[in-house]
């Protein structure tokens, strides 16, 4: 499938940041909460869950037992955690999980320059950092309750919205599910794109090699086919207690398919996604909505290709090219253009 640059000015809340020579597209990684799915409401929970820890310290227990603990919490505000969980849209939760963790570290003084370093890196988007000096069993310690605290997360990210949307979204999928979604993947797959969706959220597998987990039963319920020569051929997650950082898994997967960045769409509305993405030299597509002004803020330094406040009009979006217009400037709105096959 061939994309174009889109060439003409349109208002409506698409916007081209980076123009890009035409790309033969072989294949698509999609994020999906926030990128198609509108199930989960995450960022009050993950709010709740940072800024709990980060003000008070790990709690003890279970993931359960923690979880309960940070219930208790729901009445206040954490404005520094509600703008990191904007800023980290898109991190591994372990990454999450660990920024909480190393903020709790000030509470009582033990956060010394490599901690403050890391903290400052994953505010950046950065989610490993090689050797940094801190003992093994510091790291151990570290890595055990940024796992629990991501169950914990879990439980309250259901318990708070996820699973009543759910609910609806099996009644009815198409309140849940970003304008143009399904149109837009069949579009793709319709012109030889495998479509894969990449996401934080934890996949694990039964004994046939079926993909299962909180996520996966909501790809069910929006109407989303997985499967070798389906919709999507692939869902690629996170683990319980391994960070998955999404260049990883974008080269792991580009690796096992034999594609070369050139080959690859990137949609996302998350940093990570777009940032790796534009690191591998992959054409990027950031979802976002018209009034996501600082998400949209932070995309356009990531230099993504383009922004679109949704896909009811991908299969218009790119220009043939055959006019031999030069792409606009960027930062221009866009007319539609039109897919070449």
């Amino acid at each position: 499938m061939l994309l174009t640059c889109p060439s003409e000015p349109l208002p409506g809340g698409v916007e081209l940041v980076t123009p890009f020579e035409p790309r033969e597209i072989a294949a698509a990684f999609h994020d999906i909460d926030g990128t198609h799915s509108k199930i989960r409401e995450w960022i009050p929970v993950m709010t709740l869950v940072t800024g709990s820890v980060a003000a008070y310290g790990m709690f003890r227990g279970t993931p359960a037992e923690i979880a309960g603990e940070i219930r208790r919490h729901r009445g206040e505000s954490f404005p520094e955690a509600r703008r990191f969980a904007v800023e980290s849209a898109g991190l591994s939760a372990l990454t999450q999980m660990e920024w909480a963790l190393r903020m709790a570290r000030r509470l009582d003084g033990k956060s010394g320059d490599v901690n403050e370093r890391i903290i400052d890196g994953i505010w950046k988007g950065e989610e490993t950092f090689g050797d940094t000096g801190e003992s093994p069993d510091d790291l151990r310690i570290l890595g055990e309750q940024a796992s629990l605290l991501f169950r914990a997360y879990e439980i309250l990210l259901l318990e708070m919205g996820r699973n009543a949307n759910l609910s609806a979204a099996r009644k009815d999928p198409r309140n849940w599910r970003i304008p143009g979604s399904l149109a837009f993947l069949r579009t793709l797959k319709a012109h030889g794109v495998e479509n894969y969706f990449i996401t934080g959220a934890v996949v694990e597998y039964d004994g046939s090699g079926v993909p299962s987990g909180t996520m996966c039963e909501e790809i069910r319920a929006l109407g989303y086919q997985v499967g070798k020569g389906k919709l999507l051929e692939e869902i690629c997650g996170s683990a319980w207690n391994e960070k998955s950082p999404k260049i990883d898994i974008m080269k792991n997967l580009m690796r096992r398919k034999k594609l070369s960045p050139e080959q690859v769409l990137v949609v996302g509305d998350g940093r990570s996604e777009i940032a790796a993405g534009r690191a591998l030299g992959c054409l990027t597509v950031s979802r976002l909505d018209i009034c996501a002004e600082r998400a949209r803020e932070i995309h356009r330094r990531l230099k993504t290709n383009l922004i679109v406040p949704d896909f009811r009009a991908f299969d218009r979006l790119f220009s043939s090219g055959s006019s031999g217009r030069k792409p606009p400037q960027a930062g221009k709105n866009l007319r539609m253009g039109t897919v070449v096959a």
